[in-house]
């Protein structure tokens, strides 16, 4: 079975603190880049990040959290979640919603947390207990 990857590309202020931000606090692998974009592997699959008009940012309301949209993110083991934390507070970066669980003691059950890049687009990173819960 083919393994399916996904490809996004959006605006950012600058490259030289995209590729801070992604390449060296995040630890994605930096590949084709000019003055104007940079395209790099975020946990897997594609995404470029274009200098240009950030996206104005609205509200949502999920439950009781009131989430940023829009946003992106990834789904990751628990180790890799906690190794991303841990560079992200290395880092001394604010989050927008500290990590947290939600959902507890339910089937999708999960980690997550908010941070902005520093061009202020909004990602989400969650965890999943019960990885058989993603699409509940």
């Amino acid at each position: 079975m083919i393994r399916s990857r996904f490809h996004l590309a959006f605006n950012v202020n600058d490259i030289e603190s995209t590729r801070k931000f992604y390449i060296d606090i995040l630890g994605c692998q930096a590949g084709q880049s000019t003055d104007e974009w940079l395209d790099f592997n975020f946990f897997g699959h594609q995404v470029s990040a274009h200098v240009g008009v950030i996206a104005a940012t609205t509200q949502g309301q999920v439950d009781d959290l009131t989430v940023p949209t829009p946003h992106f993110g990834c789904l990751l083991t628990e180790q890799d979640f906690s190794a991303l934390i841990a560079s992200i507070d290395e880092n001394n970066l604010p989050y927008m919603y500290a990590p947290q669980i939600r959902y507890a003691g339910k089937k999708y059950e999960q980690k997550n947390f908010f941070i902005k890049d520093f061009s202020g687009n909004v990602l989400e990173f969650k965890c999943y207990k019960h990885d058989d819960a993603v699409f509940m």
